[in-house]
């Protein structure tokens, strides 16, 4: 079935497919590899433990209360999401850094049913790589902006850093409260659709990159679990209903895939850096190749990076021998 999502600046906005299911493939490991180059995504149905995703959203819902912006919820359930009662958005964190400061999602990933289903499905042990965005979006303001917030990839912002992007939703997400919509298929050739800024940057992808035939959505619910490929194109649409929008982006790996550095910059120059983590140090070197990014995805060159990072910043590095290819903070 086929949901039509309007953006006002362009009439013609693309009719998008319901998403695939892959549930069915779990446990059989050439079918899901064989799903992942063909689809881009794995998109699983009532998969994770609810009580363990009631727990994780509570975080949401306190700091919602909080903000003052729902209406106290007592024992009332929210896995329909919440009602937005109209309060002040002037200071409201809109990346949820509160949320961020207290990190819920370790003590998610570490409950068993969830790490129960992720070890089923790697046929491994996961790697959480610590890259996390929590969203509470509220409903939007201004009706006449575009519903696209900005196509993307992941890959062309972690070269080397081969994680899957796991996106949670935690509550009921319908086409009128948006989420995210991918382009189904486009991820084998590794091919990046970002336009190159001047300073190497990746600019946003033009709609008219991606054939309308390719977009696909669902009505997510808690419980579900969208892992997308990096090569695959995605964003998320704006919120035009009158709850707020509730998820979680995540990245996971394999504990036997070629796994990142994540530790603390002990020393940075444009040439180097050097990183603690549980095994000791090490020592990696920066090129002009290298992608150092900030927490928008641009590239840092030169003394970009010495300015942005610091001693004691925690950071994820991937590397090819002793060469980082991407370094990125966590969020």
């Amino acid at each position: 079935m086929a949901t039509q999502l309007n953006d006002v600046s362009a009439p013609s906005f693309p009719v998008t497919q319901e998403l695939k299911t892959h549930n069915h493939l779990i446990g059989d490991k050439a079918a899901l590899d064989a799903a992942w180059e063909q689809d881009g995504y794995w998109f699983f149905r009532d998969v994770l433990d609810k009580g363990a995703v009631a727990r994780l959203r509570q975080s949401w819902i306190d700091e919602l209360e909080k903000q003052k912006v729902i209406e106290p919820v007592g024992d009332a359930p929210t896995d329909k999401s919440v009602l937005y009662n109209g309060g002040s958005l002037e200071t409201y964190p809109f990346r949820m850094e509160p949320i961020a400061a207290k990190r819920p999602w370790p003590a998610f990933v570490a409950e068993k049913p969830i790490n129960d289903f992720f070890t089923r499905l790697f046929q491994d042990d996961p790697f959480w790589v610590p890259i996390v965005e929590y969203r509470a979006t509220p409903p939007q303001q201004d009706k006449n902006k575009p519903r696209i917030d900005a196509i993307h990839q992941d890959g062309p912002f972690s070269p080397g850093l081969p994680f899957r992007i796991c996106w949670i939703p935690l509550a009921e997400i319908d086409a009128e409260i948006g989420g995210l919509m991918l382009a189904e298929g486009m991820a084998s050739g590794r091919e990046s659709y970002h336009p190159k800024t001047e300073n190497g940057s990746n600019g946003p992808i033009p709609l008219e990159a991606i054939p309308a035939d390719r977009w696909r959505r669902t009505t997510y619910q808690a419980g579900d679990v969208l892992l997308m490929n990096l090569w695959t194109p995605h964003t998320g649409l704006t919120n035009q209903s009158d709850r707020f929008r509730l998820s979680m982006d995540h990245r996971v790996m394999a504990k036997g895939d070629d796994c990142p550095l994540v530790g603390m910059i002990e020393e940075i120059t444009e040439s180097h850096v050097s990183v603690r983590d549980s095994s000791g140090q090490h020592r990696l070197s920066i090129d002009p190749q290298t992608y150092v990014r900030n927490t928008v995805g641009q590239k840092l060159n030169g003394d970009e990076i010495t300015a942005f990072y610091k001693a004691g910043s925690e950071v994820i590095i991937a590397f090819d021998g002793d060469r980082a290819s991407v370094v990125r903070p966590p969020h």
